[in-house]
Parts: C-alpha cells; structure tokens; sequence
C-alpha cells in the first residue's frame, strides 16, 4: 500500500543551529518564508532549541516576534518547535506552572507541533508538557533521546516508546543527535517500535559520521512515516540530509512525498547565497560540512567534540584529546549510562576532562556531575552503583521522585520580579524566567532602541555556541 512519506524542513532551526551556532537572523528568514510555505512541508522546525537563547544573546531580537513573524508569513504550514521537557529552553528544571505557561503562549503564538524530550529518557520529566500541550490543542511529539551502550537495545526503546504512548503523546521521534545510527540499526529499530506501538514515527538524524540519507531510507522502508531534511545548503556534515535528494530518492515509489522537486529550486538558489554569505563572514567553517565517520567511534555529538577540545586547550592539555575521549564512556557507565545531549552531554564531557588533567578519577567533580549523580536531574537509564553515588555526592540526600516535585510554583514569583518599565508583553516574563541576564541585557536594548537611544548592536562574528 502506497504510503506518502512527510518531511520536516530544518532549515530555520537545526539545520543552522547545527552549522552556525544558530545565528540565521529573522533578516535572512524573512525573503524566502512566503516560499517555503507553499512548498507543501509536513512542517517547517523554527523554533526552540538555542534559537531562544541566540536571539536574545546574539540578534538582539525578539524570539516570540520571530515566531509571530514566522506564523504570519506561513500560514499554510505547521511550525514546529523543539522543547527539553522540564528544562524547556533552559539549562535547569522548572515548575509544572511555569512550563505550562510556556506551552500555552508557544500555541498562541503559532507554534502547532511541541517536540519534547528528556536528556536521560525519563517519562517523568515529560508528562507535565504532554499535558500541556493537548489542553491547547498542540500536537505532542515526544522524541526518544537515542544512544548507544550495552543497555541501549531495541527492547529498550520500545519500553521507552510504550510509555510515551501510555503518556498521551501524539506521535514518537527518534532523535539520533550524535549521527550514531548506521543504516541497520535504523531498520530494526523502526521496526521493533512500530510494531509494538500505534503511533506516527518520525526520523531525525544529522549527516555528521555520513549515513544519514542512508538511514533515512531504510527507515522509510522499515515503517517511518515523517522524516526531518534540511535544504541542501544547509545540509550534510553536522546538519541533516538534504531535502530535495530524499524527495528525488522517493519520487515515483510508493513512498513518494508528493512535494515538486521543481518548486525547491528558488528555495535553493536563495539559501546558496546565505550559505556564501556565512562562509564568507566566518561564520561557517567549511569543515562543518565534512564527513566524520569517528563519530561512530567517539560516539560524542559533534558539538561535544569541540567543546572537549577547547576545554582542554585552556588548561593546555591538547594532546590529551584521546585520553578524554577514552575516558567518556567509562564516565558515562559510572553515572547511569545518560544519553549524551543537553545538558548530560556538557556535564559527562567536562566530568571526563577532569578526570583526566587531574590524572585521578573523581578527585575533582562538577556540582552538575554530582547533581546528575544524586538524581537532580531525573532517573537514569541504568541504576548508579550506590557505593559510587556516595562516594561523589557525600552526605547529599539522593532525588527519587520526580525532580520538578521539589519545586515550589515559581510563575507569580516570576511576574513579580518583572521590572514593570520594561514589561511590553506577557511572553516577557517567560524570556527571564529562561535567561535571566541575558533577557534583562535584551529588554533594555529593546527599550532604548525604541527611544531612539543607540544601543549596540548584536555581533555575527561572535561565534560562542549558546549551548
């Protein structure tokens, strides 16, 4: 039976969140979103991610006008956003109120479908925003952190994937940030999933170690009913397959997408420009877009690599790169086998390169490794060793529960610490509640511009990634 397969563009989110630290301006989205509307996408990935952090940090602009913006000009097509369950765009766990609130106005403002997911897997971390976003009628799409390990079997992720289903979700994702899916492993496990449970399924893997398009398809074949693209300037190296090659792939089989390969050409030339642009700038570095099957060694995603990397080069322990990447994955049994994604990714990597520079495991820990380790962040897929656990958090009294359960409502807590002068909308008090600094640095700016008071602006050459 012909089954039409749905594509997500990533172009205005992942795609260059993945190639340039997530500096697409609403200025370069602006010429081509009335063209990407009528292309017939299952949905266009616009927003969350670092997206909210980069506009306020770097643009200078308004991440809830950019979504207004985006919906205004795209009226035909679902947006997407993706959403880091009890973290939401944040870097810590906030209270149910509070990503309720979230929720509510990301609907409001345009967003149709909610990706959400957990760094360690754990449904717990996610019901409140699955709630959330089937009250406002948003379409709940829960994405499995995937991973590789010794626990990380296909019977694993279908446990995961009943629960998802159990917790009310609308549809599943296998979001294979770090490029660690091989084209086998994709066919099983699509089906071992869809087999088990009566959900969409949709594909997302980067291109970064080379097997994306590969993966892509016999993922179609095994069952997947949308996968996620981005157009082809934007796409390979530690972006995603490209858009028009998987629609030409699929044409005239009982896969086709339906979508003209003829209407992407406009959209080609356009984002070309802006690929030339960036590279002429710095702002893509042509290595990017290269091929890194050691990936599939190292398994770190691309952006952990580089941050190892300079961690080390300020402590000025560069040749010991290899050591630490040796050293991530016994960090990683240690503490419950966590995916390696935000934020588990940051806190693993660093915990390793001090295990390393101090030539002793554990000397030295993070408070985010020993928060991790006592539970802060939710349950981990494999038990910690409870001699382990006491011997990196001490006296401090494990987390069983539910993390967000120790929290006490934060949101009229929130709204009351909002400066009244600088208050122009109620999305506001959301923009502080993530980055309380940044957003605060953003609200002034905003308001001397509209004074007509120069204020400085943003840098693009500024090129620390916001996560």
């Amino acid at each position: 039976m012909a089954k039409k397969i749905k594509i997500t563009e990533t172009a205005l989110r992942d795609a260059h969140q993945s190639l340039i630290a997530t500096r697409m301006s609403m200025e370069d989205m602006l010429p081509i979103l009335e063209k990407l509307d009528k292309i017939g996408y299952y949905s266009l990935e616009c927003w969350g991610g670092a997206t909210f952090d980069s506009c306020l940090r770097f643009l200078n602009e308004d991440p809830w006008q950019r979504l207004r913006t985006i919906r205004e000009k795209c009226p035909n097509t679902k947006l997407q956003m993706l959403f880091r369950g009890q973290n939401m765009l944040g870097y810590r766990h906030y209270s149910d109120d509070v990503v309720e609130y979230f929720v509510q106005r990301s609907i409001a403002n345009g967003i149709d479908i909610i990706r959400i997911f957990d760094a360690l897997n754990d449904i717990k971390n996610l019901r409140t925003a699955i709630k959330a976003a089937k009250k406002e009628g948003g379409h709940a799409q829960v994405a499995i952190s995937y991973t590789t390990g010794p626990v990380f079997t296909d019977e694993y992720y279908v446990e995961y994937a009943k629960r998802i289903a159990d917790a009310g979700a609308d549809s599943i994702c296998i979001k294979d940030m770090a490029a660690l899916l091989t084209p086998a492993r994709t066919e099983s496990l699509v089906k071992a999933i869809k087999s088990e449970v009566d959900l969409p399924l949709q594909l997302h893997t980067h291109y970064t170690s080379g097997l994306a398009s590969m993966c892509l398809l016999k993922g179609i074949e095994a069952g997947a009913d949308m996968i996620d693209t981005a157009i082809s300037p934007l796409a390979l190296g530690t972006s995603h397959a490209p858009t028009e090659s998987m629609v030409a792939a699929l044409m005239g089989t009982e896969y086709d997408t339906g979508l003209n390969l003829e209407q992407f050409t406009e959209i080609r030339d356009y984002f070309m420009t802006l690929r030339e642009k960036y590279i002429s700038s710095g702002l893509l570095d042509p290595k990017m877009l290269a091929t890194d099957a050691n990936a599939l060694i190292y398994q770190v995603p691309g952006g952990m690599l580089s941050n190892l990397l300079s961690q080390l080069k300020q402590a000025g322990k560069a040749d010991q790169l290899d050591e630490v990447l040796r050293e991530v994955p016994k960090v990683r049994e240690d503490s419950g086998y966590p995916p390696l994604v935000t934020p588990t990714s940051q806190i693993v990597g660093t915990q390793a390169v001090f295990n390393v520079i101090m030539g002793e495991r554990y000397k030295m820990c993070t408070n985010e490794f020993k928060d991790m380790v006592a539970g802060k962040y939710g349950e981990t897929p494999m038990p910690i060793d409870k001699g382990f656990q006491k011997k990196i958090i001490g006296d401090m009294e494990p987390v069983t529960c539910r993390p967000a359960d120790l929290l006490e409502p934060e949101l009229d807590k929130l709204k009351a610490e909002m400066p009244a002068e600088y208050l122009q909308q109620e999305e506001d008090v959301l923009s502080l509640a993530m980055f309380p600094k940044v957003a605060m640095d953003f609200f002034k700016k905003r308001r001397n511009s509209q004074a007509g008071i120069n204020s400085d602006s943003y840098d693009p050459e500024n090129k620390v990634h916001p996560v």
